[in-house]
C-alpha cells in the first residue's frame, strides 16, 4: 500500500540552499530609490488619411513609429488595433494601415497605450 502524505497538518518546509550563506565581510550596497524609475517618454505617431490607389476606399496609416520597436513589434501592434477597431489592416514599411475611416477611433487607442499622437 502507498504511503499517505498528510495534508491537514503542518510540514516542515525544504531545506533553504541559502541558509548557509552570511553577509559578513560583504560592503553595504547601494540604497533602493524610493520612487520607481520613471517610464520613459514615447516617441510621437502620426496618422494620415488615404485614399490614393486604394480603388477610392480610405485608410489610415500610423506612421512614424519609434525606431526601437521591432518589426514583430509593430506586427503585434498592428493586431491589436486591427482587434480593438474591428476592421482590417496591414504593416507595410514601418506603418500600419488600418481600413476604414476612422482617425477618432485610432487616435484613441494609441493614445490609451501611451503614445503621443498627431495628424489628422
Amino acid at each position: 500500500m502507498a504511503k499517505k502524505i498528510p495534508v491537514s497538518a503542518s510540514q516542515t518546509p525544504l531545506q533553504n540552499p541559502f541558509a548557509a550563506l552570511s553577509s559578513a565581510g560583504l560592503p553595504e550596497g547601494a540604497a533602493r530609490p524610493s520612487a520607481p524609475a520613471p517610464v520613459p517618454k514615447r516617441a510621437r505617431i502620426v496618422l494620415r488619411r488615404e485614399k490614393s490607389r486604394r480603388g477610392g476606399k480610405t485608410v489610415v496609416v500610423v506612421s512614424q513609429l519609434p525606431t526601437h520597436l521591432s518589426p514583430p513589434e509593430i506586427e503585434n501592434l498592428a493586431k491589436k488595433a486591427k482587434q480593438h477597431l474591428g476592421c482590417g489592416g496591414a504593416v507595410r514599411d514601418r506603418e500600419i494601415e488600418l481600413q476604414g475611416d476612422q482617425p477618432a477611433r485610432v487616435r484613441q487607442f494609441f493614445e490609451e497605450l501611451g503614445f503621443p499622437v498627431g495628424g489628422v
